[in-house]
């Protein structure tokens, strides 16, 4: 009976470890398609804009406020993340750099890639 439940928690323990591996492979291929572009802020009229973007299994909604040729704002208004929460602190990062060419936050970096994304979207729509 005691090798029976070795063999099990070793058996569960191998099939955690196998999913973890390919999660992080399926993340690391997914983020490399997701480049972000860099946007010339100072050429964004005034006003207040809604981006999306998604990276599955991440998405998030943003309103980005542009004031003088400066993002003054960004309101996270949906971000559904598994434990990428702190990816939310990107938008300091875009605030004070004034630019998307910002590091990720290590940890959250499909979040804060998703996010970022949604500011690009949000900053480069067609009215």
């Amino acid at each position: 009976m005691g090798k029976r439940i070795i063999i099990i928690l070793i058996v569960i323990v191998l099939l955690v470890v196998i999913v973890k591996v390919g999660a992080g492979i399926l993340t690391k291929s997914t983020l490399k398609k997701a480049k972000v572009n860099e946007v010339n802020i100072a050429q964004v009229a005034d006003g207040e804009y809604e981006g999306n973007a998604q990276i599955n299994p991440v998405s998030a909604k943003v309103n980005v406020r542009v004031e003088l040729g400066k993002i003054t704002d960004i309101e996270i208004k949906d971000h559904m993340t598994g434990l990428g929460k702190n990816g939310e602190k990107i938008i300091d990062q875009i605030i004070n750099k004034q630019s998307l060419d910002v590091d990720a936050i290590s940890g959250a970096t499909q979040s804060s890639v998703t996010i970022t994304k949604a500011v690009e979207d949000a900053l480069t729509k067609e009215d």
